[in-house]
């Protein structure tokens, strides 16, 4: 697993503290899994996608990832509905580990206001809390 300083953490996403990314362009909000996530599952092998129509709630969970190591859910950080998931990862569930922000996103959610979205951890406040994590496993 990579250590905090190591970790890639993008001054221009939103994140969850379970360590989903969030990224806004206007009323859709593309969702994947960021550094750290990837990083401590391993190599991830399956991918359970939600279908496109699906509703979520902000804190549920809407699919799965399976490494190596374990499953893990992946949980939406907004409420809204699925309008788009990436395919590729049925194919190639390696990519979340290869390109996490950019070829590894997972879905995106239609949002019917930014409330939710605003409330989540900008990259500052995410890289303190990672930190403290970091701290409490060594």
């Amino acid at each position: 697993m990579k250590t905090f300083g190591e970790l890639d953490i993008r001054k221009d996403l939103s994140y969850t503290k379970t360590h989903e990314w969030a990224k806004k362009t206007d009323r859709v909000v593309r969702v994947g899994v960021d550094d750290y996530a990837q990083s401590a599952l391993g190599d991830i092998v399956y991918v359970e996608l939600p279908s496109v129509g699906a509703a979520t709630g902000a804190g549920a969970a809407f699919g799965s990832l399976e490494s190596t190591k374990a499953v893990s859910d992946l949980n939406s950080p907004v409420t809204g509905k699925v309008v788009a998931v990436n395919e590729a990862l049925s194919d190639s569930p390696e990519l979340i580990n290869a390109s996490p922000y950019e070829d590894g996103w997972i879905v995106e959610i239609e949002v019917p206001d930014s409330k939710e979205f605003d409330a989540l951890l900008k990259s500052d406040a995410y890289s303190e809390f990672v930190k403290t994590l970091d701290e409490e496993h060594q």
